[in-house]
């Protein structure tokens, strides 16, 4: 054996190297529900962690925002993002499932940001309302996925549902033969959130 080989210093060394690349790893595929940077495709929406154009897009289903969608919706995004992947585009998901208490923390910043309750709830929907803590609602980004979903989304199901969010989508199994229904203006108009 050489001098090398059994050199305490190149054992820890060895050691410090695998210590991080495990750690690296662990960091790499957690994922939370209070930070949608950390959803979406390819774990991560850094650069680094995109498809190569045309490449297909799958979501992270370790994340709980993902693994508690619907699974009929989580199926219609995944083939969509397929499709989009082929056009060279890109569908991030932003937000997910939510628990009722993030809905909280949201409806409450909203209310900061714009001054009063009926002024939030035109953007963010009241705690216990809102269709993302049933799994039934996602968030897409970046804009050119919104635009990419606008024209071709019915066909997989996917449909904006308010005209102020063009990345809130939900699973509509109808449009898929008639189309998207018509849309509300903003949250506030759905009576589901009533």
């Amino acid at each position: 054996m050489s001098r090398l080989q059994s050199s305490p210093a190149v054992l820890l060394l060895c050691v410090a190297v695998l210590i991080g690349v495990v750690g690296c790893e662990a960091r790499a595929g957690s994922s939370s529900s209070a930070d949608p940077s950390t959803v979406g495709v390819w774990d991560r929406q850094s650069p680094q962690h995109l498809p190569p154009k045309g490449a297909a897009a799958s979501f992270d289903v370790r994340s709980r925002e993902v693994s508690r969608l619907d699974p009929a919706l989580l199926s219609a995004l995944d083939e969509a993002a397929e499709d989009a992947a082929g056009d060279g585009v890109v569908l991030h998901l932003t937000s997910g499932w939510r628990s009722e208490a993030h809905q909280e923390r949201l409806f409450a910043q909203a209310v900061a940001d714009r001054g009063s309750e009926a002024e939030a709830a035109q953007w963010v929907a009241r705690p216990g309302t809102s269709v993302h803590e049933t799994g039934g609602a996602v968030d897409i980004g970046p804009e050119a996925a919104w635009a990419w979903l606008g024209e071709h989304g019915a066909t997989y199901g996917l449909c904006q549902v308010y005209d102020n969010e063009p990345w809130h989508y939900e699973l509509r199994p109808d449009a898929v033969a008639d189309g998207c229904p018509g849309t509300y203006a903003d949250p506030s108009e759905d009576p589901r959130l009533q």
